[in-house]
């Protein structure tokens, strides 16, 4: 257990929530919220099919956790539940589309800038969208959620090793395509 003065981490709050706390679930949802609902953006590449899918994933956690043992991280068993979620859902639908669609650019005070960075954007993010379903994934875990390769194994159930070939070779796709546009 946490000392009393600070916040109770993940699995504090999950076997509070375990023993009748329900409202601590609360806590839970607005430490992960924004990470499940990038994953939905991710996915089905519109606000409102991800906030749908962020409810659906949190609805589903909640009833599935008494099976949450810590063997993992919450954040980890989290986001198993929501790309199972999304795959099935895509299976209905449509393809993975890569969060790299949404990344930012910095507002740079140089038009020139600007405009070589939004051209930059533009050739990442055809690259990107023309690599395998497969690698885009373990890409965007990796890269855009910071997830490590053993979480990545537990999320999408593709070996370590796998993944690793799979985020080295779409950089290799990546340098590739990118060195052909110039």
């Amino acid at each position: 257990m946490s000392p009393p003065d600070s916040d109770p981490d993940d699995v504090d709050l999950v076997r509070m929530v375990q023993g009748g706390d329900t409202e601590q679930f609360s806590l839970l949802i607005g430490r992960h919220q924004r990470s499940v609902f990038g994953l939905g953006l991710g996915f089905f590449k519109n606000r409102e099919d991800a906030a749908d899918f962020t409810q659906d994933v949190f609805l589903k956690a909640f009833r599935s956790l008494s099976s949450f043992q810590g063997r993992s991280k919450f954040s980890t068993w989290l986001y198993r539940i929501a790309y199972n979620t999304a795959i099935n859902a895509l299976k209905r639908r449509k393809e993975y589309a890569s969060l790299a669609e949404d990344a930012e650019l910095p507002d740079y005070d140089d038009p020139e800038r600007q405009a070589l960075g939004e051209a930059t954007r533009a050739a990442v993010l055809s690259a990107v969208k023309d690599l395998p379903e497969r690698f885009r994934i373990c890409v965007d875990l990796y890269y855009f959620f910071g997830v490590s390769y053993p979480d990545i194994e537990t999320i999408t159930g593709f070996p370590v090793n796998t993944i690793k070939s799979h985020v080295f070779r779409a950089k290799s796709i990546l340098r590739e395509t990118l060195k052909d546009e110039n």
